[in-house]
Parts: structure tokens; sequence; C-alpha cells
């Protein structure tokens, strides 16, 4: 499940006003970038704050309201990358691109330039420091934890990649005979097709047959021919 762009207020009770990490399941900080200011989707820049990068996901901290954050884990972001372009934005920044959920709407009337503030629908964030000169440094860091954070490999398709399904449909099957070395051979011929009728076209039914072609056969039918020759004598 895609968690997205949320709010986030735990801070440490030390004075510090760093975020409270869940550090029993490993999480770790690995960078810290103060004055940074962040936009989110087409709303206006926010009073800049901390920018916290952990082995896990990314934490935006306000610096004027303490109850005031976001988070968003790195496996719900999408695209990375450093920007520099005035025409794509005014000042230098890291833009992400955020996914949202399936269900969430995905026309082009969101809030996100609304007063109302729904984070779920939030799909671009940029982080704006006031040192542009930070920014190359933001980024190894974004990269290192996206590493971290591979894309979990869906159940069936490990499935597929490590054990043998030997259940085909038709179609997945190749029915062009392959090598004529192959000791199994599958064909889809009308003139050798197993179950069709004589004379009565409507009742055929093309149906695979399959062909074995085994060297045990043959060397049967050479015992059975030297037997008889042996009897003849």
């Amino acid at each position: 499940m895609v968690a997205g762009l949320r709010e986030f207020a735990l801070r440490s009770r030390d004075g510090s006003g760093k975020p409270v990490l869940d550090e029993s399941n490993g999480e770790e900080l690995m960078h810290v970038q103060p004055s940074v200011a962040v936009a989110l989707g087409n709303r206006p820049v926010e009073s800049p704050g901390t920018l916290y990068i952990t082995s896990r996901k990314l934490i935006w901290l306000s610096d004027v309201d303490m109850a005031k954050g976001y988070a968003v884990d790195f496996l719900s972001i999408s695209l990375h990358a450093v920007s520099r372009d005035p025409e794509a934005y005014s000042s230098p920044c890291i833009y992400a691109q955020i996914e949202v959920g399936e269900d969430e709407d995905d026309d082009d009337s969101d809030t996100e330039s609304t007063e109302v503030l729904d984070l779920s629908k939030i799909r671009e964030m940029r982080l704006v420091p006031s040192d542009s000169t930070q920014l190359e440094t933001m980024f190894d860091v974004f990269c290192e934890c996206a590493e971290l954070n591979p894309e979990p490999v869906e159940e069936e398709e490990e499935e597929e990649e490590s054990g043998h399904n030997w259940v085909f449909s038709a179609d997945q099957m190749d029915v062009r005979g392959g090598d004529e070395d192959a000791e199994w051979q599958i064909s889809q011929s009308p003139t050798s097709v197993i179950g069709h009728s004589n004379g009565d076209e409507g009742l055929a039914q093309p149906m695979l047959e399959l062909q074995i072609n085994d060297q045990r056969f043959e060397d049967a039918e050479e015992m059975v021919h030297e037997s008889e020759t042996k009897d003849h004598h």
C-alpha cells in the first residue's frame, strides 16, 4: 500500500527538536539539512524548516510551528532530481514525485492549490535549501537512501522466478514442433489431430497431440524384429 505524503509531528523531548525515529526497526538518521523551505504541489513555498533524511524516509519539520511537519517514505517517492532551471521553478531545489493511492481521485481538479490541504493527493514536492551549494550533497544522500529501500517483489513474481510451473495453456506451448532432436514435441496439424471425426468436419476439434520421440521404443522394435528372425531360422 502506498503511504504517500503525511503529517509528522513526533519530536524528541530532549529539546533538540529532532524527529522520533523507528529505531527498533533499524531506522537511522543519515543527514540533517537546516534552512530548507518546502513547496507542496502548486502551493506557495512554506517557511524554512529542517530536513531530516533517514534510512527509511524524508522528514521536514517547521522551525516556526513546532507542531507542523511532513514525512514521506522513500518507497513512495517515484522520482527525485536536482532542479536548477528557473523556468521550471524560481529557486534551485530537489524535486520529488510522490506516488498516491490507487483509490485517490486522479483528475485535474484536485485540491493541491486550494486552502484545504489534502496530503494524500500531493504528487509533487520541492525542497529548497537556503544554500543551493548543498543540493548535490542532498541529492547524493537521497540516492543512497533510495537504494536502501528497493521496491518489494510480489509473492507471485517470486514463485514464478524460483519455481517451475508445469501447467501451460495452449498459447504458452510451442506448437511449431521445435528441434528435430527434441525428446518431446508438440504439433497442431490438421492431419494429425486427436479425436477428429471421419467425414464430418463440423465435429472435428483441433487438439494438441503429444508426440514422444523416445529411443526406448526404437530399441524395443529392433528386439522384436530380431526375435522374429530367429524363430524363422
